[in-house]
């Protein structure tokens, strides 16, 4: 059997594991800054399809079909997002005579429309948010009208949409009209649908799942609860299972109410039902179904036991699930962390670039690694941001985060800014030890701001003291700018932050404690510190280590891209009065719009950039003249 996975990544090869496994031939399809991705290394057979555009490789059905004939292709695996959930593609793979590994056409057709699936849900006996959901009546007075029956706040979300694109909350009557104009704007451009939905907006809510799993001859099982709660921008970081500190009565009601979901609609492949639990009550409300294999899906292999991309397979060729429901069992605690490349201390700015060291102690017990790559790799602007996902198993879930915590402490991945120092500083918060968790713990809980260079790179000088001390005829021991004079082991060194500023820095006798989270290797120096992560390498020329804290601009700085980008809208024009806080420029990068804002009360002296045009990283986007530092409250 020829199986070819129409996605890319870590997906890809997660699917590619298993297919080999079973004997199955794997066929990767990749695009040309995917030529040297692992996954395509993976693959009995790669093909490139086309350049960057998403519109020319993944997400270009003909060219995969296409492929799919001229290699004989048996089964198709759509894995997560790109083409997935799209129905018209799962259709034209069974009519190409091709096996389709997911729900079939028509379960993904009525799912995919919020709209539709809230009617379904309700018809299923669901509990649903109160909102307004009515594709035939969109214009911008009747949704306003719905929001204020609803009562504020409310949530507008895409009808079509998934993966918190086109999602705003609105708090006021004033806010309404520009959140329904971005919310709309982000879901055309992510769906090609700018349909919206109103909902109430709970205020403490916690974001619960449950793992279905059926098969073409009436088989239907429910694989337990997920917790998917700690988000930023509506797209999730942690997973856990099962979804922990559920009352009794809220957990049964949950999986019976997946469960009658499912059957009402003849589910049979993979898929997930999604709710809304009020943490005040116990209260949960249908949220959606995503037809397809969920991004989370480990930790639920882990504490069932279960492969899930192998039930797949078994379901999607027409055989019976080798499992029933009374042989699912459940046992112990599994946390799932997703790596991304961002810079939590610069808003969670994408980063791109190559990760040129990993080293993660996966080969240790209760110890997971999915990752786009195992040793080096780049992150290119043109697909998302994840690196891979971590995933820690234990027999309870307080063993399990501290184990957690403990190979967060170990992790070295570098020197590319990631988000692993975040989730060291998350699972050590008291609400997420004691479960009490909502999904606007990342708004709540600030992680405080990035150590200042004199405090990092005092850290840094500790630990290179501390390692050419027990290791002085190693690599640290080499290096010109480093040394230790027996007298008072003093060390001197020379780093640069990203502003480009030398600093020689020296520590003396009594130097700071070397700290407990950081790592170490002849080429990288990683360490974890109060949410963030920050790395240090030396540069072979100059011997000048390059470090990655993030720099604090002035009150009234030039607006520059955080990353490369496109210009989307821009709202000034110059010579335009702006406040701290006012939107001057929206771009998109990685499929995800960011405003980017006045950093104070001035003029707008310049705007060097245009609606549609690429921008690089750090490059000036718009420049101000400073008139007054008061702002007024809001």
């Amino acid at each position: 059997m020829k199986l070819l996975v129409a996605n890319r990544g870590e997906i890809a090869r997660r699917v590619f594991r298993t297919a080999k496994r079973l004997n199955w031939t794997t066929i990767a399809i990749f695009a040309e800054p995917d030529n040297d991705a692992a996954f395509v290394n993976d693959a009995d057979i790669s093909v490139c399809i086309g350049g960057q555009d998403l519109a020319d490789s993944y997400l270009n059905q003909e060219k995969i079909l296409e492929q799919c004939r001229q290699l004989d292709v048996d089964a198709v695996h759509p894995g997560y997002g790109f083409l997935s959930e799209n129905a018209d593609f799962a259709r034209a793979v069974i009519d190409n005579g091709i096996i389709w590994v997911g729900p079939n056409p028509d379960v993904i057709s009525s799912m995919g429309s919020k709209i539709a699936a809230r009617s379904i849900a309700a018809s299923a006996g669901l509990p649903l948010i109160p909102g307004f959901a009515d594709i035939a009546q969109q214009d911008d007075g009747t949704l306003a009208e719905a929001a204020s029956e609803i009562g504020y706040p409310v949530l507008l979300k895409a009808s079509a949409g998934g993966g918190g694109k086109g999602i705003r909350i609105v708090h006021s009557p004033g806010h309404f009209t520009e959140s329904l104009t971005e919310a709309r704007t982000e879901a055309m451009r992510s769906f090609g649908d700018d349909a919206i939905i109103v909902e109430r907006y709970i205020e403490r809510p916690r974001h619960v799942e449950v793992q279905l799993m059926g098969d073409k001859n009436g088989a239907l099982l429910e694989l337990g609860t997920r917790d998917c709660s700690i988000q930023r921008r509506y797209q999730k970081l942690i997973e856990e299972a099962p979804a922990p500190n559920l009352r009794p009565e809220t957990e049964a009601g949950l999986r019976s109410a997946a469960l009658a979901l499912g059957r009402s609609i003849s589910y049979d492949n993979a898929g997930t039902v999604e709710f809304v639990v009020d943490v005040d009550n116990g209260d949960y409300f249908f949220l959606e179904v995503n037809t397809r294999l969920q991004v989370e899906h480990p930790v639920t292999e882990q504490v069932t036991g279960l492969d899930l991309v192998e039930l797949q397979l078994v379901a999607a060729t027409g055989g019976s699930l080798p499992v029933t429901q009374e042989d699912v069992t459940f046992n112990g605690h599994a946390i799932e962390v997703r790596i991304n490349a961002e810079d939590p201390a610069n808003n969670y700015a994408p980063q791109t670039g190559r990760v040129e060291t990993i080293r993660i102690p996966h080969d240790q017990d209760g110890v997971r690694w999915d990752g786009a790559f195992d040793r080096e790799g780049s992150i290119t602007p043109h697909y998302d941001s994840m690196i891979a996902k971590l995933i820690v198993s234990a027999p309870d879930r307080n063993k399990a985060l501290n184990n957690l915590a403990s190979v967060l402490d170990t992790v070295l991945i570098g020197p590319l800014v990631t988000n692993t120092g975040l989730h060291r500083w998350i699972v050590s918060q008291p609400e997420i030890r004691d479960a009490d968790m909502t999904t606007r713990f990342l708004e709540e809980h600030i992680p405080p701001n990035p150590p200042d260079s004199d405090s990092v790179s005092s850290q840094a000088i500790a630990i290179l003291q501390n390692e050419t001390s027990n290791r002085c005829m190693g690599p640290w021991h080499q290096l010109p700018n480093f040394r230790i004079r027996p007298d008072n082991r003093r060390l001197i060194g020379v780093f640069e932050d990203q502003s480009g500023t030398l600093q020689e820095l020296r520590s003396e006798t009594g130097a700071p404690k070397v700290p407990t989270t950081f790592d170490l290797k002849p080429d990288l120096l990683c360490i974890n510190k109060d949410g963030h992560t920050l790395s240090f390498r030396p540069v072979n020329r100059s011997q000048v280590w390059i470090g990655n804290a993030t720099t604090t601009r002035g009150a009234l700085a030039d607006v520059v891209a955080p990353f490369p980008a496109v210009v989307v809208e821009i709202p000034v024009t110059a010579g335009d009065s702006v406040q701290a806080g006012d939107a001057v420029l929206v771009i998109e990068a990685m499929k995800m719009l960011h405003t980017l804002s006045a950093p104070g009360t001035g003029t707008v002296a310049g705007i060097w950039v245009s609606e549609g045009g690429s921008v690089e990283a750090k490059q000036t986007l718009v420049t101000f003249e400073q008139t007054d530092q008061h702002t007024e409250e809001n």
